[in-house]
Parts: C-alpha cells; structure tokens; sequence
C-alpha cells in the first residue's frame, strides 16, 4: 500500500469545514445526477452547533485554494447524532471537485481486525495543512456503527475520510473519524484509541438523492381521460 499515492488521490475531495466555533474535516461524497447539487461528509459534532443556530459554514479546500461560504439558507444538513455523522448539501459551482467520487465501502461489508488504514484532516495544531494519519482497526463496534482504531486523532480532525486499498477494489472510503478516547484507568492520560464511525449514514442519504433523481426522470402518471397528472396523493 503507497499512502503518497494514495494521499494524493484523495487530496482533490478533501475540505476543511470551519463554522464560528471551530472547524473540522470533511469530503465529498456524493452529487446528484446533474452534478448540480454536491455533498460534503463530516462529523455531526463538527456542524451541528452551526446547524442549530443557523451559522454560515464555510468550506475551505486547499488543493484548488478555493473556498465557499454558505449561509443557512444556501445549504441543507443531513445529521445523524447516533453515529454522530452529518453530510452538507449544496449548491455546486463555488468549489471545484473531480469528476468522479471515490467508493465508499458497502454497508454490508465490514473491515477485519487488524487492517492498516490512513485518514486525513487539519489538526487544530497544525490547522491549515491537511496532514495524514495511519494506524491499524483495532476492533469493530456494531452497536454504534464504529471501528476503534490503533491510532491518533486531534482536533480538527474530526469528520475527515478514514480509508483503504486493495490491489483489487482500489482506494474505498470506511468512514470518518469522530473521537480519540483516552486511557485514563490508572488517573493518567495514556494513548487510548480512535473511534471511526462507518459511512452508513452517507449511503442513505446517497440512496436519498437518487431516489428524488429518479422522481424527478419519471413520466408523469396519465388519469383516466389521457390527460396528465402529478404522482402523489391530494390531502
């Protein structure tokens, strides 16, 4: 596995999030059929502030050295407190992206202990330069959707692409980093472990998207006088 390789890969969908109280990491995730409309996934804890009390979110990415600031009523958030992830949907054009989306991983498909994987995102201490981490999945919690990872996460961190590669899937997207909990049974901070949560979130709302792309193709249905209607029930 070449992490430069890979690293620059996915360097053209990586974003910092910054919101009034801080900032995260994030990348993009889907567009819809049109390309129109794009999605950005990040950790819920990371906008969900900004979300409730209605704050600009701006998207910074430093591989085109764009960025685009979207007030609340520029952009719609998907949150999902209980795996603490949250996708951004906006209008594309103010940021450039590749033309394709990198894979994510299958939900019905899991990764076994011990695999090594690599993520990235913009530590609070090192705040504007995306950087790279890499450890190993340490075990696999399916009571929160989560892997518990060999590895470090700091602030600003959260919300960026925990991934993999194959020699025969290639580079796939396992999740997002949320959290780095701590060893503290003997009263010290001890290195502890990271929590990744998988990207089962950011598959139903890409199935979402789709379903409204499809809507939106589909004929419209005729009555029963040949003339045509709109699909949906009348209250």
């Amino acid at each position: 596995m070449h992490w430069q390789n890979i690293v620059e890969k996915l360097a053209p969908y990586l974003v910092k999030v910054e919101t009034p109280n801080g900032h995260g990491t994030g990348f993009l995730c889907l567009a819809n059929h049109d390309k129109s409309i794009l999605g950005v996934a990040t950790a819920a804890h990371v906008v969900g502030h900004a979300e409730e009390w209605q704050q600009p979110i701006r998207l910074r990415s430093f591989h085109t050295g764009q960025d685009a600031l979207f007030k609340d009523t520029e952009r719609a958030i998907r949150i999902d407190w209980a795996t603490d992830s949250a996708v951004i949907l906006f209008s594309a054009g103010e940021l450039d992206f590749p033309d394709s989306l990198i894979p994510l991983l299958p939900t019905a498909e899991t990764l076994p202990i011990g695999v090594e994987i690599g993520w990235l995102g913009f530590p609070a201490i090192e705040a504007f330069t995306p950087c790279f981490f890499s450890g190993s999945v340490s075990a696999r919690r399916e009571d929160q959707s989560a892997y518990l990872i060999d590895g470090v996460a700091i602030n600003g961190v959260s919300g960026g692409p925990v991934f993999y590669s194959t020699d025969a899937d290639g580079v796939r997207i396992v999740g997002i980093i949320t959290a780095y909990r701590a060893n503290r049974a003997t009263g010290d901070v001890l290195p502890g472990l990271s929590y990744a949560q998988d990207v089962s979130h950011f598959q139903k709302v890409i199935q979402d998207i789709q379903m409204i792309d499809e809507a939106k193709k589909a004929p419209p249905e005729e009555n029963e006088d040949g003339e045509q209607g709109v699909r949906g029930n009348a209250g």
